[in-house]
């Protein structure tokens, strides 16, 4: 399977993946904020999809997804924002939402979708493993997307082992138990969990998200993991400069 994030996993460097919600601050950022994340040095970005029910969400993310809908965004707009995006885009885009939206579009008709714009890969956080096994892989694997499972500090090493197994890609390891956005800088308690899981040499790399916001915390995070995820703080500063700048704070984590 040829996919983007295949090609970024493979490279040397640790990689830095952008979380943004799509239709914030304003329903049509979409498409710019993707180029200028490419163009400021991105290796990977997360468009998040809102939902009004975001059970993993902090406030800042919580907050970007209530604007995103009351300015208008559904799955159909997002998929005609996204339509031309490879003319200009090539880095891995991950689509990362709740599963209703999904479901309500028709999961096939979401993976073609996906499939036709140029999307590398989903991140569900409420969609069980068992049920993507049974019900939804073959419809993914149809249509070349990756499937990215999240693990936290209280999955069981057992699960831990279940979710490599049953991946194909790279790993979302949650930093901690709270949600996103929560935490400044990483304790003893992060880091033993990230050297724990790291001596499971699982055959997947782990990318991990929440908790991360500057050059600090993006070292740590990526001390023993292939990459990290900056979700909250990026869109603060979307929230403070609008679109402007977006250079100038990927420049300050690395």
């Amino acid at each position: 399977m040829n996919n983007r994030i295949f090609t970024e996993l493979d490279s040397d460097k640790k990689l830095l993946s952008i979380y943004f919600t799509a239709g914030y601050p304003h329903l049509n950022d979409t498409v710019k904020i993707i180029q200028d994340l490419e163009n400021s040095g991105v290796d990977m970005i997360e468009i998040g999809l809102p939902f009004s029910d975001p059970l993993a969400d902090g406030p800042t993310i919580q907050e970007s997804s209530t604007t995103a809908l009351k300015n208008g965004m559904t799955t159909e707009i997002l998929f005609n924002q996204l339509q031309d995006i490879r003319k200009t885009v090539s880095i891995p885009l991950i689509i990362m939402g709740y599963f209703n939206p999904m479901l309500q579009f028709g999961v096939e008709d979401f993976c073609k979708k996906c499939n036709e714009i140029g999307i590398d890969g989903l991140i569900i956080p409420d969609l069980p493993l068992d049920v993507y096994q049974e019900q939804y892989e073959t419809i993914f694997k149809k249509y070349g997307l990756i499937n990215v499972f999240l693990i936290t500090p209280q999955t069981s090493e057992e699960r831990i082992k279940k979710i490599d197994a049953a991946s194909n890609g790279f790993i979302y390891m949650v930093s901690s138990a709270s949600v996103t956005g929560s935490k400044s800088g990483f304790g003893k308690e992060q880091e033993s969990y990230f050297k724990r899981i790291a001596s499971l040499n699982l055959k997947h790399p782990q990318i991990v998200g929440f908790g991360i916001k500057d050059k600090k915390t993006f070292a740590q995070a990526t001390e023993t993991a292939k990459g990290a995820i900056i979700g909250s703080a990026f869109i603060k500063h979307l929230t403070a400069h609008g679109t402007d700048n977006i250079e100038s704070f990927i420049k300050s984590i690395r």
